[in-house]
């Protein structure tokens, strides 16, 4: 039996968030499940170790790489549907462009979101509801990351990695302005970290201007020699460090997912987006901009981040670790 799964949002958390969802398709049919989801998501880099995905197709709808764009990629996309020859398919969204590229392109088998319902859809309530309805299947568990014990072990020894000390990731991108927290915020919990134990603080960012800012800020302070700066690594030379390290703190970012997912305790700053997003693995602990009961977008909450409830939150993680 071929079965693809299509998730077409944009993010690399996004993509992570769906990990559980497209493994309980796997498990329920005891079958691999080719993947389609956009370039953006980067899911080679990550996902290559998960059994259950026995291929990654990449919509190409961006500027340069237009298969599958406008009307001739509708066409484009039967036509790949009909090469694969798949036999079902999920569909995590409600597109009817979808629904019917999958039926012209010959599967028989058609599950999908209910159509042209986008608006107002929780990402996690709604693809359980999913997965239920179609497959009497309730999903519980948190989104995981595999990979592969020697890699880890060889990024252990190329960083110098000890157990003797506290590893630290330091999530200090993110995809908007208003989510990357100030730089001041990591340095004051940074120092008080490093007042209570030896440390190494791995710094995971982007290279756009606004976050290499941040990080700039970071390196230029009198921490510098505690900070390994992961910015110009690809996803996959960047996991098994983050493997190898004790604690995550991030702001909503593509590494507050990949920590979690690698089964790292991770602090997630929330400072514009909605909960759900820092909170859906059991590995997520969630801090709030300070007198805020919840979280969602404008919030507009990066300076009200306070690193004494991010110190406080470590300190507990910590003391469970060692």
């Amino acid at each position: 039996m071929k079965i693809l799964v299509i998730q077409n949002r944009m993010g690399i958390g996004d993509m992570i968030m769906f990990l559980p969802f497209i493994k309980a398709i796997s498990n329920y049919y005891g079958e691999q499940v080719s993947l389609m989801v956009k370039k953006s998501t980067k899911a080679s880099e990550y996902l290559n170790e998960e059994k259950y995905i026995k291929e990654i197709i990449y919509l190409e709808r961006s500027e340069g790489e237009k298969k599958h764009a406008g009307v001739k990629g509708f066409f484009n996309l039967i036509e790949d549907f009909k090469e694969k020859k798949f036999d079902k398919v999920f569909i995590f969204n409600s597109s009817l462009r979808f629904y019917m590229a999958a039926k012209i392109g010959g599967i028989k088998n058609i599950n999908s979101y209910k159509l042209l319902r986008k608006k107002n859809q929780h990402i996690i309530e709604t693809a359980k509801k999913f997965i239920r309805d179609t497959l009497k299947v309730d999903v519980k568990e948190n989104p995981t990351i595999n990979l592969r014990s020697d890699s880890v072990a060889q990024e252990k020894k190329n960083y110098s990695i000890s157990n003797d000390e506290t590893n630290i990731v330091l999530g200090t991108g993110g995809s908007g302005e208003t989510k990357r927290v100030p730089s001041r915020i990591f340095l004051e919990v940074m120092k008080n970290t490093l007042k209570r134990g030896k440390c190494k603080f791995f710094i995971a960012t982007g290279n756009a201007k606004e976050e290499i800012e941040i990080l700039d800020q970071i390196l230029k302070s009198d921490l510098k020699e505690f900070c390994i700066p992961l910015n110009n690594l690809n996803i996959s030379k960047i996991i098994p460090i983050i493997k190898n390290c004790d604690v995550s703190i991030c702001n909503d970012s593509s590494f507050s997912h990949l920590s979690a997912a690698l089964n790292i305790p991770t602090i997630v700053l929330m400072a514009d987006t909605p909960l759900v997003y820092g909170s859906y693995s059991s590995l997520m602990h969630p801090i709030l901009p300070e007198g805020a009961n919840t979280v969602s977008h404008d919030t507009l909450g990066k300076d009200k981040i306070s690193p004494s409830e991010i110190q406080k939150k470590l300190d507990e993680i910590l003391s469970n670790v060692f």
